[in-house]
């Protein structure tokens, strides 16, 4: 009997070990996704804006005139 809660013991300090390596991998890729996210973020919105300012270009003000 003595023999089995030891094992019993030891197997649950593995899992327990095992459990919070899990939890910290979980935590780096959140933080991960949560990098990658906000670049994203910041792309799209640098792609805006250059999709604002080349729609102004192609406008009438950002044409060149004939004689050029």
């Amino acid at each position: 009997m003595e023999d089995r809660l030891t094992a019993l013991e030891i197997k649950l300090s593995l899992t327990e070990d095992l459990v919070e390596e899990l939890n910290r991998t979980v935590f780096r890729q959140q933080e991960r996704l949560d990098l990658l996210q906000e670049q994203l973020r910041l792309l799209y919105r640098q792609m805006q804006a250059q999709s604002a300012a080349a729609a102004e270009l192609s406008g009438p003000r950002g044409e060149v005139p004939p004689h050029y």
